[in-house]
C-alpha cells in the first residue's frame, strides 16, 4: 500500500504545561498528512470543492502510545485504510525519529454535496480518484 510520509515540526504552541503535546493537536497533523498524503495522488481538496462538494471526517480514532514533546521531531504516516466506493478511511501514525509510534490513528469520510451534505459516491462521480484510491491501496510505494 501506498505510505506518504510527512515530517512534522512540533511547535511551543502545540503543546500543554507538561510539555506534551496537546492531543487535539494530532487530528491537525492528521489533516496534514492526509492532505499530503492526497496531494501526492495527484489532488488537491481546493481542487475538488471547486465541483461543489466536501469530504468531511465522520468519525475519528486516536490511540496514544508516547507523549510527543516541543523539540522531538516526528513524521505523521498516511495510508489509505479502507475503501468501498462511497466511504475512505485513512490511518495514521505518528512516529518519533527513534522509530517509536508516538500515536496511531484513523479519520472514516464521505464525499458530499455542498448544498445539502447528502453523499456521493466517488466510484461514479470521481472515476479518477477512484481509481488511484484503489491503487494506493495495492501499490507497495
Amino acid at each position: 500500500m501506498k505510505v506518504v510520509e510527512t515530517p512534522i515540526q512540533v511547535r511551543y504552541q502545540e503543546t500543554d504545561m507538561m510539555g506534551v503535546v496537546y492531543h487535539a493537536n494530532y487530528l491537525v497533523w492528521f489533516e496534514i498528512g492526509r492532505t499530503a498524503f492526497i496531494e501526492g495522488l495527484g489532488f488537491n481538496y481546493s481542487e475538488i470543492e471547486k465541483k461543489g462538494v466536501f469530504s468531511p471526517v465522520v468519525d475519528v480514532a486516536v490511540s496514544y502510545k508516547k507523549p510527543v514533546r516541543y523539540g522531538d521531531e516526528a513524521t505523521v504516516r498516511t495510508w489509505v485504510e479502507t475503501y468501498d466506493g462511497l466511504r475512505v478511511s485513512y490511518g495514521y501514525e505518528v512516529v518519533l525519529a527513534n522509530g517509536d509510534i508516538a500515536v496511531s490513528g484513523e479519520t472514516k469520510h464521505v464525499i458530499v454535496k455542498k448544498e445539502n451534505f447528502r453523499p456521493v459516491s466517488i466510484r461514479r462521480n470521481f472515476l479518477d480518484w477512484h481509481e488511484a484510491y484503489l491503487s494506493a491501496m495495492e501499490s507497495d510505494s
